[in-house]
């Protein structure tokens, strides 16, 4: 066999076994009638710690999206700026006393 023929038959196994694990005969429900105290603090307890993670993600986006637009608009600055230089013999607006 070659490889690829190989490669397509591991694939196509591995697609056959989840299909099988899949099925309605191995799916059982489950009830937490019985549950206690700890575990549904455990519960609530885990939800916030995962919730928590949200503010450094929140943090390293925004950093991300600040970065990348400061990089993509001070191209567009500089490119100003070198058309706004002002002759140097002008005469400024400065008071003197």
């Amino acid at each position: 066999m070659t490889k690829g023929k190989k490669k397509w038959m591991a694939i196509m196994l591995l697609v056959g076994l989840m299909m099988l694990t899949a099925t309605p005969a191995f799916a059982r429900a489950f009830s937490l009638k019985g549950a206690g105290v700890a575990l549904w603090s455990f519960i609530i307890i885990g939800a916030v710690i995962i919730l928590l993670q949200l503010i450094p993600a929140a943090i390293l986006f925004f950093s991300f999206i600040g970065t990348t637009s400061a990089i993509v608009f001070r191209g567009k600055k500089e490119k100003q700026e070198e058309t706004d230089i002002t002759p140097p013999n002008e005469p400024t607006s400065k008071k003197s006393n």
